[in-house]
């Protein structure tokens, strides 16, 4: 007897549970592997919906992540899989970038799984185009060591939150979201 597939849920890379094969799924499958057949990294390294919590006006607004990458235990890079344009999405990720954790992460990537564009979280500017520009884990291991970019100033932190935000609850058909 053939087992019956379902074309809307695929098995995840990262952590091997299955997921809607909605939005930019696919996109995200094709990054985590992309990760960690060609760049080195381990899937221990790479947290899939990482947890964002963002405090506005008192109010608590989560949301996920869609990857983090990690090396000894420092977030490094925060990912945005998207379907349609690159560009449009790039003040997202940085601002997931910033906010994300205890201190600025060095790096946002919005990725449709061909492509790819690298950032400078601090700066916003970008380093890097293509698949090929996102730092290999031998590479983020000394971006791990190095020092940490600065901590958002206050009186822009309150601005980077809204951004956030602002772009976050415009996703549509994403998964696990709890807005």
């Amino acid at each position: 007897m053939q087992e019956e597939t379902n074309p809307d849920v695929i098995v995840d890379f990262i952590t091997g549970q299955p997921v809607s094969n909605v939005g930019a799924e696919a996109n995200r499958q094709q990054v985590e592997r992309y990760l960690v057949e060609e760049k080195g990294y381990r899937r221990e390294d790479v947290i899939v919906d990482a947890p964002i919590d963002v405090e506005i006006d008192g109010n608590v607004y989560r949301s996920t992540v869609d990857l983090v990458v990690q090396v000894e235990s420092r977030p490094l890079m925060a990912v945005k899989c998207a379907a349609g344009s690159l560009g449009s999405r790039e003040r997202e990720i940085v601002s997931a970038a910033r906010l994300y954790g205890t201190s600025p992460m060095p790096l946002a990537v919005v990725s449709d799984g061909s492509s790819a564009t690298v950032l400078d979280a601090a700066t916003g500017k970008k380093t890097g185009d293509g698949l090929a520009a996102i730092p290999t884990r031998s590479e983020a291991v000394n971006l791990a060591q190095a020092k940490p970019p600065p901590s958002v100033a206050p009186d822009r932190l309150a601005r980077e939150k809204l951004v956030f935000r602002s772009y976050d609850s415009m996703n549509v058909n994403v998964r696990g979201r709890d807005s």
